[in-house]
């Protein structure tokens, strides 16, 4: 019996295939390997389980306000060091550094905009300038963005992702919460509304003042939310947490946000929430 024998290999591999980088993203939720092209074309959502990446602050300006609506404010805002603080760093150097890998004034955008035609007031947290933390800067610029709202007589809409108050200045830091929560009782009392969009994370001073104190709360599936970090609670009460505890889909369930609001349908759904609270 004769055997076929191929004495040449079908493929040729003595070139190794080429690779770009940062073309490929493996699911945390799933494992999926995902085309980044694709995740971008599905405002990074992932297409097989769901699992909403974290985005900027920009990128939610992108996605929710109309083409060329946004008009930045308050952009000469910034912080200084009042409390000469120093860890392992002095805080100078740490803002110099945010400054030059952002791109940011701060830890917080705000602007006016529309959303499918409806005027807003807004404020969009950005995460990746020291962890979203609220300093002086962020509890400012929330006050002057409701404070648009006020004059303007136009909703308020604030997207929070913050990892809690800003360490570096202490006091000054947990001062914005009451700050904050005054000029908010304010829209309420003249019947402006206000709509809190809490995204993955939301925890710390930032959850326990102006996150929580929407006319409407709302969250993005499977984002972290609550005051304390579950770690930090698991080492207090000696105790191994439920899965999914402090995600948004069990956080609705105790009251504490009305809606999970997947991000692809994010605008169509806040122009429903505007028309609503408008007529």
């Amino acid at each position: 019996m004769a055997w076929f024998i191929r004495n040449k290999q079908n493929i040729e591999d003595t070139q190794p295939a080429y690779m770009p980088d940062g073309l490929w993203t493996k699911c945390p939720s799933c494992g999926e390997v995902l085309y980044k092209k694709q995740m971008e074309d599905n405002n990074y959502v992932c297409v097989k389980c769901g699992h909403h990446f974290r985005i900027s602050g920009a990128d939610y300006i992108n996605l929710l306000t109309d083409e060329g609506s946004f008009t930045e404010t308050y952009t000469n805002i910034k912080s200084s060091d009042p409390l000469i603080f120093s860890d392992t760093k002095d805080y100078p150097s740490r803002l110099t550094e945010a400054y030059n890998k952002t791109g940011l004034n701060d830890a917080i955008t705000t602007g006016l905009a529309k959303i499918n035609g409806y005027n807003i007031s807004l404020a969009v947290m950005n995460f990746n300038f020291i962890g979203g933390s609220m300093g002086s800067v962020v509890g400012e610029k929330i006050y002057r963005a409701a404070k648009d709202s006020l004059e303007k007589k136009i909703p308020l809409l604030i997207i929070s992702a913050s990892g809690g108050a800003r360490m570096q200045e202490a006091a000054l830091s947990l001062m914005q919460m009451p700050k904050c929560a005054a000029i908010l009782a304010e829209l309420k009392n003249n019947g402006i509304p206000y709509i809190s969009l809490l995204t993955d994370p939301t925890t710390g001073g930032v959850t326990a003042s102006y996150a929580m104190l929407g006319d409407l709360n709302i969250a993005e599936p499977g984002a972290l939310i609550g005051f304390a970090g579950p770690r930090v609670i698991e080492q207090t009460i000696r105790k191994k947490l439920p899965p999914g505890f402090q995600r948004s889909e069990t956080v609705i369930e105790t009251g504490f946000i009305d809606a999970i609001v997947n991000r692809n349908e994010l605008k169509s759904m806040l122009t429903i929430f505007l028309k609503w609270f408008i007529n």
